[in-house]
């Protein structure tokens, strides 16, 4: 008061509801990448710049029998590989460390008990904030039980931890009506608009070289029914009235119950390279470019059983294109009779987040063959811990398969005689 007595106290405060919002569920969106790199049916591990073990998921440590923190710290190539592949093994990382990533590459890995387990590794590079290269992410199957048959299943990429390693990309969102609702740091950074300026203005006639807007506007509309398009070459208008090139996947958001609320695209820019390669896809859609364009047959489910995931190399082994698979009973429409039932049970025990390794699926292709496929069953989870899911991760053994019962067959005969 007017004698300096103590009345009260007066908050004076600042709504941070929106950015709280926005900070949680970046969060979510990070505990998910944990989550889902923890817990992954694919093995997966990293190093930094000295070679040093900084990454050991679970399914790393149920291969190998050691634990994170026995593996953690550690030198990778000097205690876990073979000794007669560590110069090569040696190799790969240093390529890697240099930005030449390997696909498919074969490791033989020395477990705790002194076995011999074969994973079939992607190399990735991984950079920080300022795309420098800090170490080396290797995302595996384990193909020991098939090594004999086929290893040269990839090995499943983790969506997640792709888009942590590709923070340094620009990432926007609309939602259905078309405005902005996501702009993170980097596409502020290229295009000159801050995030507080885009967020809620429409995205195309905003920001969009106007020759591009009509097909622009199809993407993503395509996307906001579900039909996502990948590496598709967008002209964004700059603040400095210059044109940055963006590379972009067009991925289709939904919500925890499946309901279409949006787009998000995950880009790069290859305005400097344009000349050069601009095939390149954003490191953060890694994933969807692996899923598509692996040498192993990726599907997956949602928990009505429903087709949702339906990659190339699945397309061809079946012969069903990836639009006649979309929607459809997975079990019903392309496992055989006789096997519906066991197969109905491996994938329900999915959905209560009880995996299952190495089963082997009769499907049903457009023709009437059959096709002999080795399965990885993976429960997929959203950011909420939901399981809204299945992944499965296959090989394809069918001329295996069927040399193992010839074989078997000419057993019996033999046995008659």
């Amino acid at each position: 008061d007017a004698d300096s007595n103590i009345v009260g106290v007066v908050g004076v405060s600042q709504d941070v509801t929106e950015a709280a919002k926005h900070d949680r569920g970046l969060a979510a969106m990070a505990n998910e990448l944990r989550q889902l790199v923890d817990t992954a049916n694919a093995p997966i591990f990293g190093i930094d710049k000295s070679g040093t073990v900084n990454e050991w998921n679970n399914k790393t440590q149920e291969i190998t029998g050691y634990s994170g923190d026995e593996a953690i710290g550690q030198p990778l190539v000097a205690k876990f590989i073979v000794k007669k592949l560590r110069e090569s093994v040696q190799r790969v990382l240093d390529n890697a460390l240099r930005g030449e990533e390997t696909s498919n590459y074969e490791l033989e890995f020395r477990t705790k008990n002194h076995e011999i387990r074969y994973l079939l590794v992607n190399a990735t590079t991984r950079r920080d904030a300022e795309n420098n290269i800090v170490g080396v992410v290797g995302v595996a199957q384990d193909v020991t039980e098939a090594a004999k048959h086929d290893r040269e299943v990839a090995a499943m990429a983790n969506e997640l931890r792709q888009l942590v390693d590709t923070a340094n990309a620009p990432i926007f969102g609309i939602g259905v009506n078309g405005d902005c609702n996501e702009w993170n740091e980097k596409l502020a950074e290229i295009t000159g608009y801050s995030r507080d300026f885009a967020f809620g203005k429409p995205l195309v006639p905003t920001f969009i070289m106007p020759h591009l807007q009509n097909s622009v506007h199809h993407v993503l509309d395509q996307a906001l029914q579900g039909k996502e398009t990948s590496n598709y070459e967008i002209e964004f208008f700059t603040a400095s009235e210059e044109i940055r090139y963006l590379l972009v996947n067009a991925t289709t958001r939904r919500d925890a119950e499946g309901n279409v609320v949006g787009v998000v695209g995950v880009a790069q820019d290859v305005t400097e390279t344009k000349s050069n390669d601009r095939a390149v896809a954003a490191m953060a859609s890694e994933l969807r470019r692996l899923i598509d364009t692996a040498n192993a047959p990726i599907f997956g489910i949602d928990i009505n059983g429903c087709v949702n995931e339906w990659n190339q190399k699945t397309a061809e082994i079946t012969g069903y294109l990836q639009e006649e698979a979309l929607g459809k009973h997975l079990v019903s429409e392309f496992i055989v009779p006789e096997l519906r039932e066991s197969v109905r049970e491996v994938m329900t025990n999915a959905l209560k987040g009880d995996e299952k390794s190495n089963y082997e699926l009769e499907f049903k292709t457009k023709t009437n063959e059959v096709r002999y496929l080795l399965v990885n069953a993976t429960t997929r989870k959203d950011a909420k811990n939901n399981i809204i899911g299945v992944v499965g991760v296959a090989q394809d053994v069918t001329e295996s398969t069927k040399n193992d019962r010839a074989v078997a067959a000419m057993a019996d005969e033999l046995r008659q005689f």
